[in-house]
């Protein structure tokens, strides 16, 4: 009986180390961000802002990007039939139903087919640019986030360490170093902070890059096959 009092004793005493070490965490990071004072809070509100406008940034663009990269296999070939047979109306009609980039870059082929291969091409060219453009909406803001948050994060812990040695000189070197070491961890956190939003930035970023460089090579390559389609012999 005294044995299992004991052990009942035992896991209840863990058990409530345990939840007071749990809580001690939880409240750490809040704690942390607190204690560094109003700079502090600042900065990191900042750059909550900053992580907010790169994750809507990021899916906005990249549902945008999919959609635009969507497009029906047959397309082309049904373009090609169209052309060949002389159904301009008809060709035009299609690429006005399909929402793509390559549909609208057909389109303005389409629209100057009986001038210069030069001007087609350079019609083609200059609608692709307005494509890549729209694309690349806003992306360069994830590359600016990706830049300017990790300096704004060791804004912050510079600013904690500032604090910090003031203390230590305002006080004649009577400083104590538990507060001291408390204010410069705190104040550090501001540049981890700014690290994690800098890379979720910058990986955001770097697979836009890569997504629209897909479309693009789409663009290009059905632009090819059009232009080729005006070559052929009839």
């Amino acid at each position: 009986m005294l044995l299992l009092r004991t052990t009942k004793y035992l896991q209840n005493t863990a058990e409530a180390v345990n939840d007071a070490i749990s809580e001690e965490e939880k409240l750490s990071i809040y704690k942390m961000v607190v204690d560094g004072g109003i700079g502090s809070i600042v900065i990191i509100s900042v750059l909550f802002v900053l992580l907010a406008v790169a994750l809507y940034i990021y899916f906005e663009r990249l549902f945008a990007i999919k959609a635009a990269s969507k497009i029906d296999k047959n397309f082309m070939n049904q373009i090609r039939d169209n052309v060949s047979s002389g159904k301009i109306d008809a060709a035009k009609m299609l690429c006005a139903q399909t929402d793509s980039p390559v549909a609208r870059l057909t389109a303005k082929g389409i629209s100057r087919i009986g001038k210069p291969l030069e001007d087609i091409n350079k019609a083609i060219e200059n609608a692709g640019t307005l494509e890549v453009y729209k694309l690349e909406k806003n992306v360069s803001i994830l590359a600016t986030v990706a830049g300017a948050a990790p300096m704004i994060g060791f804004l912050g812990t510079v600013i904690g360490m500032i604090l910090a040695f003031h203390q230590m000189a305002t006080s004649g070197g009577q400083a104590e170093m538990g507060s001291l070491a408390g204010g410069i961890y705190t104040a550090m956190t501001t540049t981890v902070a700014g690290l994690i939003v800098g890379i979720i930035a910058y990986i955001g970023y770097n697979h836009l890059v890569v997504k629209t460089d897909k479309v693009v090579h789409q663009m290009e390559a059905n632009a090819v096959d059009f232009l080729d389609l005006l070559n052929e012999p009839v």
